[in-house]
């Protein structure tokens, strides 16, 4: 059967397939095909109402691969180099040679679910896996509000359930011992920082002199630093909260001084120094690339004291920890640390709620005198 131009047709190909046509703008046209007459009339129904809707037409041929291309293109501007860099990954790494090669209009929750499962399979964490799900699902919801798709699928596949990783964090001791350790290490004052102030590494390393006030015992928290495929690039804060000011320790201030002392000796000695104004800065004033300070610098460091190998970020974990057990005033904590509500500070330190309410108990024995 025929129908108008404007209407599209369906018509039954000599190989016994049934196919069905659009007309577009400029001429173009677009097909359907099916192994049932009712089959390609659904997808002709389908159509012509995106068509009169003024939305995109669903076609069979535009591949996963090249819908998650083209989306990657479009939220570009609208993502952090890091972001972007990780999504990139993911889906280079994991959908595309799994998923790529599907057409974007047959993609199904159980192609998800076969995704999540060869991936844990290869050897991912549930937590990576999770966040490719999550990546999926923000591109699938583009392609249903483009119209190229019906449903967003990854709302239909279960994501794998993250596995909590226990904390690992220094004792005071420990902690006394690894500044200790630093003392006439090149970054000795930015381990003094990150362990007393529970900066992030990019905050840290994003430090420019003009953000101190050593005489107020201040830093004010504006940029972080990030590597992407194009070099450094220093940006925003994620969240308001983030952008903050933080309090010094007087041990702070004095290791910033001699940190200072020390970069203009070594200002003076180089030949060539790029002036950016940053307060940890290579031997030439550069950005410092956040592997060469773990390898040569952090790492050896855990070493020499005898200090158990944990994350640069697990010195931020430790300063939330000494100072939640010491019955710092978690609302304090959260703001020193740039959360963005209490709750998130709670919920990622709840190891230190034992102690917190052994110490109401206490308090409480006090004041009723017992």
């Amino acid at each position: 059967m025929k129908r108008g131009n404007a209407e599209g047709s369906i018509y039954k190909r000599a190989d016994g397939r049934w196919a069905a046509s659009v007309s577009l703008d400029r001429g173009w046209r677009k097909s359907f095909y099916g192994r049932t007459r009712e089959d390609v009339a659904h997808k002709l129904t389908a159509a012509l109402k995106a068509k009169q809707d003024g939305l995109p037409v669903v076609g069979e041929r535009q591949t996963v691969g090249q819908y998650l291309a083209s989306w990657l293109d479009a939220v570009r501007p609208s993502l952090r180099p890091r972001t972007f860099s990780r999504y990139e990954q993911y889906i280079r790494l994991h959908a595309v040679p799994e998923l790529g090669r599907l057409p974007l209009a047959r993609l199904s929750p159980q192609h998800l679910q076969r995704l999540y499962a060869s991936r844990l399979a290869a050897g991912l964490s549930p937590t990576t896996v999770g966040h490719l799900h999550a990546v999926l699902h923000r591109a699938l919801a583009q392609a249903t509000r483009w119209g190229l798709v019906v449903r967003n699928v990854a709302s239909l596949a279960t994501r794998p359930r993250a596995q909590r990783q226990e904390m690992v964090t220094f004792s005071p001791e420990q902690a006394g011992s690894f500044l200790e350790a630093a003392q006439g290490d090149r970054y000795a004052a930015l381990y003094t920082l990150a362990l007393t102030t529970g900066m992030r590494q990019g905050e840290l390393l994003a430090l420019r002199w003009r953000d101190l006030d050593l005489e107020a015992r201040t830093v004010q928290v504006r940029a972080t630093l990030q590597r992407t495929r194009d070099g450094f690039a220093f940006t925003e804060p994620k969240t308001t909260s983030s952008r903050r000011q933080v309090a010094l320790t007087r041990a702070a201030v004095d290791a910033l001084r001699r940190h200072r002392a020390r970069q203009l000796e070594e200002r003076l000695a180089a030949i060539a120094w790029e002036d950016n104004g940053l307060v940890f800065a290579n031997e030439v004033g550069r950005p410092v690339e956040a592997t060469n300070l773990l390898r040569r610098s952090f790492h050896p460091l855990l070493e020499r004291a005898g200090l158990p190998h944990i994350r640069f970020h697990d010195l931020r974990h430790t300063a939330a920890t000494l100072l939640l057990a010491q019955g710092m005033h978690p609302k304090i904590v959260a703001e020193m640390l740039g959360h963005s509500a209490i709750a998130v500070t709670l919920d990622l330190y709840s190891h230190v709620t034992p102690t917190m309410q052994r110490q109401a108990a206490d308090a409480m024995d006090a004041i009723l005198g017992r």
